[in-house]
């Protein structure tokens, strides 16, 4: 319990600093501007908890071991003690906890007693650990401090429920894969808020947006500290540095191991059939385009379910019947679209490579509805749903089905998938919304697989911009 103070500072230096007689904080003065800032060097890597945004699929939980396992290297070469490294699909049983409000506390009660800074990553987030405890020290870690790389909305994004519509760009939340780090009081001032209020049980829609939301707490808590050595792009001085989200797990998936259902109806076969048919229909193997009625010049299947105007899933479950059946082709993968969805076939055959079709798989863009009140996650349905063999067989023979035939079927398939242990996969390649919903600096260095809505815009020109490759790829 030794607090060593200095002017502004004051310091609680880890028993392994008061040993070797480092518990004097440091101040700095910066020579252009004439500021004093004073800093606590007492962090170590053993006051730092690193938590990966795992995922419970086979593969990411890989990748995220693999992430681990590097980091512990990395700390046992610099020889300056071993961080608590926490994987996220593990902290508990339950799925919700990707959305980080409902793990907080847990996380708080396991280590917040012992760690002075919790800094989350992705699981293709690269970490030098000696220039991640130089930017913490800059931070007194007695104070309430919410740190990451920032990124904004130039214009009001759906996405954000059009949050500060007269100024977005006034308000910054964390690019996640360059990692975001959360001191420990204030760690301790959401596990009280999170513990002791009601809080909101609608939809997780944009977790890093959300989480801003949330830590700002309408002016009463801190806004993003921006930390230029929090990197996407390496370069020199970064703490941190982000790969990819399309690895390179070999030879894209076949053309034919995808069977491709589109989802239409009749006042929309004029409209947005063409356009499907004018960029990404020909990079397909299987498609069939599914209507309320049968149109041979398209042509469509009609599946017996009439149109509704709210939800689809009557639609959704006969499609999943039909890609089971003796109808179609034989495939290890279906893909459900809307007729307005723009899509990279394939850049998505590439990413499947990385999945094991014989697991079920559920994958596309991560929604959750009720997650901190023991809601479910979903893959919301206009970026289009991913679904392996194995995962639409598990659901079938399950009893779990529509309400009705209007209900919302992504959300009834994430129901569905929660209450059969199906993990719902998150890619951030997949959206729900358009390019212009989206932060640019964040999408610019994607390599998108889809995009939804045609609504003021173009949809050739964005599927040509954004999602059509230019360099020969390997059809196999």
């Amino acid at each position: 319990n030794s607090v060593t103070r200095c002017g502004l500072c004051c310091c609680r230096p880890s028993a392994s600093r008061l040993m070797k007689g480092l518990a004097l904080p440091l101040c700095f003065l910066n020579q252009s501007s004439g500021y004093i800032f004073h800093a606590c060097l007492f962090t170590e890597l053993e006051d730092v908890m690193i938590v990966i945004q795992s995922q419970r699929n086979s593969y990411h939980a890989r990748r995220s071991g693999q992430r681990k396992v590097e980091i512990l290297q990395q700390a046992a070469r610099l020889g300056q003690g071993v961080p608590v490294i926490v994987l996220l699909h593990e902290l508990s049983q339950y799925e919700g906890d990707w959305s980080i409000l409902p793990a907080l506390p847990r996380l708080f009660v396991k280590y917040g007693h012992s760690a002075s800074w919790l800094f989350f990553i992705e699981e293709e987030t690269k970490v030098t650990l000696s220039a991640l405890l130089e930017v913490l020290n800059r931070y007194p870690a007695q104070e309430e401090w919410f740190l990451g790389k920032r990124l904004h909305d130039n214009e009001a994004s759906i996405i954000h429920h059009y949050a500060f519509s007269e100024d977005p760009s006034s308000f910054s939340y964390p690019d996640t894969t360059a990692g975001w780090a959360l001191s420990a009081p204030l760690l301790k001032r959401l596990t009280e808020r999170i513990r002791s209020e009601n809080l909101k049980s609608d939809f997780t829609i944009d977790l890093k947006h959300e989480i801003a939301l949330f830590i700002w707490e309408e002016g009463h808590g801190p806004k993003l500290t921006a930390v230029p050595e929090f990197c996407t792009q390496p370069r020199d001085g970064c703490a941190t540095a982000f790969t990819t989200y399309l690895p390179d797990c070999g030879h894209p998936v076949s053309k034919n191991d995808v069977f491709v259902a589109v989802k239409t109806c009749q006042k929309f076969h004029s409209d947005r059939v063409p356009v499907v048919k004018a960029t990404w229909e020909k990079e397909s193997g299987f498609l069939e385009y599914y209507s309320d009625v049968t149109d041979a010049s398209i042509p469509t299947v009609s599946l017996g379910v009439s149109n509704t105007e709210r939800g689809h899933c009557g639609k959704t479950f006969a499609i999943l019947r039909r890609f089971l059946g003796k109808a179609v082709p034989k495939a290890d993968w279906l893909l459900i679209v809307d007729d307005d969805t723009l899509i990279s076939l394939p850049r998505l055959r590439q990413l499947l490579r990385c999945y094991d079709p014989k697991e079920a798989v559920s994958l596309g863009e991560r929604y959750g509805y009720g997650l901190t009140q023991k809601g479910y996650s979903y893959t919301t349905g206009g970026g289009g749903m991913v679904l392996s063999r194995t995962a639409v067989s598990r659901l079938l023979s399950s009893s779990c089905g529509c309400y009705s035939d209007d209900a919302p079927d992504d959300m009834v398939l994430g129901r569905c998938f929660t209450t059969l242990g199906v993990p719902i996969t998150h890619s951030p390649l997949f959206h729900q919304a358009r390019p212009d919903d989206y932060s640019e600096e964040m999408i610019s260095t994607q390599h998108a697989i889809s995009f939804h809505k045609h609504w003021n815009v173009d949809p050739v020109a964005v599927y040509r911009y954004w999602l059509q490759d230019t360099r020969p790829r390997d059809e196999l």
